[in-house]
């Protein structure tokens, strides 16, 4: 009587192991559902990076605001009639 149910726990063991562990189970499942996380917030951080530099870009084609004040902040340019007045930094 203690061989059958030897057996059929041994096949029960080796019916769940493609279940767990072999490809497409379940752990596999939960790995690809992680990596799955992180690449939708990725995506998420990028698109918000695209939006921002999609509304730069209509600023720079739209209005000369966008175009001067890169030139001040980025190249340190000055109009004709302004003086440039730089104050060193207290650390």
């Amino acid at each position: 009587m203690r061989w059958p149910v030897l057996v059929l726990v041994l096949l029960a063991l080796a019916l769940q192991y493609p279940l767990w562990i072999g490809k497409g189970g379940w752990l596999r499942v939960w790995e690809v559902e992680k990596q799955l996380t992180a690449q939708k917030e990725g995506n998420r951080k990028l698109e918000q990076r695209n939006t921002g530099l999609e509304a730069e870009v209509r600023d720079l084609k739209t209005g000369y605001e966008a175009i001067e004040e890169r030139a001040r902040f980025e190249l340190g340019l000055t109009k004709s009639d302004e003086i440039f007045v730089q104050t060193p930094q207290q650390k």
